[in-house]
């Protein structure tokens, strides 16, 4: 699998994936096969907005101890 620029693109390639997985068309060797890029997807994704919340704390915490006066301004 070919790793998402972006958080985005992860979540538009799941999206696709669902589609594809709720065919029933699609045959059952096919559907495995998304089925593991899907979780690959999803760890992806999970590991993004982890990183992204450990920003936003870093954050909160840099501007709260600003109000406080005990931070760099």
């Amino acid at each position: 699998m070919k790793a998402p620029k972006n958080f985005e693109e992860g979540l538009q390639r799941l999206q696709a994936l669902l589609e594809q997985l709720q065919s029933e068309e699609t045959p059952l060797a096919k559907s495995v096969k998304l089925y593991a890029e899907a979780a690959e997807l999803i760890q992806y994704c999970n590991t993004t907005l982890n990183e992204a919340k450990l920003q936003i704390q870093e954050i909160d915490t840099t501007l709260a101890a600003q109000q406080k006066g005990e931070g760099p301004q």
